[in-house]
């Protein structure tokens, strides 16, 4: 019988390369906000996958970028800090980069420092010719010995399994570690305020950045009258500025409107 073997695996990688993007499709359920917008994940956030003879959990963090703020500073320190404990890292980096930039430069040296297996990921390559692809690839496997350099587009189901085949096989022999029906450590408050925080971005555009903090006030579980299962939302969007605040609003609260329409549908 073949060994059972699990662990914990960081995506790490700039602003903006996919990694939410990456995560919902290893885990094959919305975990992750996906907005073209940089920042947009604030937490690492855990997704679990069950296979028949491994369990990965994944920790999806922010993006590094240079921070200017408070928050940012500690946005970044989180994605750092979950290098070191991670069993395998993947290391997600644009393939229309020209070169190794300043933030996947900082990327690179806290892996070398941790030591740790790292699958480097390249995104996005339907963007690009195969031979800057090649070189690219040529360019960040000149930096540090991975365990395997898998080119791919985060939005294509047919590159799951070659991941989660490359992950499985660095893993050690170890136990589940959460129950075999859950594909994240979210709760469902949390996954609510993902999916408001996601949609608002949406529909904001440029007008308001990243900066919205979503808290769920209260939910209530029932039943419709065509018998479907569905939850009453409350919920209190938060913006690190006053004059975004009647940006969120909109006039006779439209702009809330079409976010609550959204999330509904």
């Amino acid at each position: 019988m073949e060994e059972f073997k699990s662990g914990f695996v960081a995506i790490v990688g700039r602003t903006n390369v996919g990694k939410s993007t990456l995560i919902n499709l290893l885990v094959g359920e919305k975990i992750a906000a996906m907005v073209n917008k940089v920042q947009t994940t604030r937490t690492a956030i855990k997704g679990i996958v069950n296979r028949e003879n491994s369990q990965i959990i994944f920790i999806d963090t922010p993006g590094i970028h240079k921070p200017k703020t408070k928050l940012n500073r500690t946005m970044v320190e989180t994605s750092f800090a979950t290098i070191p404990d991670a069993d395998v890292v993947l290391f997600v980096v644009e393939a229309t980069s020209k070169d190794i930039g300043r933030g996947d430069k900082m990327i690179l040296d806290k892996i070398k420092e941790a030591n740790r297996k790292t699958i480097l990921i390249i995104n996005k390559v339907d963007l690009v010719q195969k031979e800057k692809l090649l070189s690219l690839i040529n360019i960040f496997s000149k930096e540090y010995d991975f365990e395997a350099v898998i080119p791919i587009c985060a939005t294509k189901s047919k590159y799951r399994d070659v991941i989660l085949d490359e992950i499985e096989k660095n893993l050690k022999e170890g136990p589940a570690y959460y129950n075999i029906d859950e594909y994240t450590d979210q709760t469902l408050r949390q996954l609510a305020e993902e999916t408001i925080r996601e949609k608002a971005l949406q529909i904001l555009s440029q007008e308001v950045p990243h900066g919205l903090y979503i808290e769920v006030e209260k939910m209530e579980f029932r039943k419709n009258k065509n018998g479907e299962e569905i939850y009453d939302i409350e919920a209190t969007i938060y913006c690190l500025r006053k004059s975004h605040k009647g940006i969120i609003i909109g006039k006779n609260g439209e702009m809330l409107k079409r976010i609550r329409s959204c999330c509904t549908n």
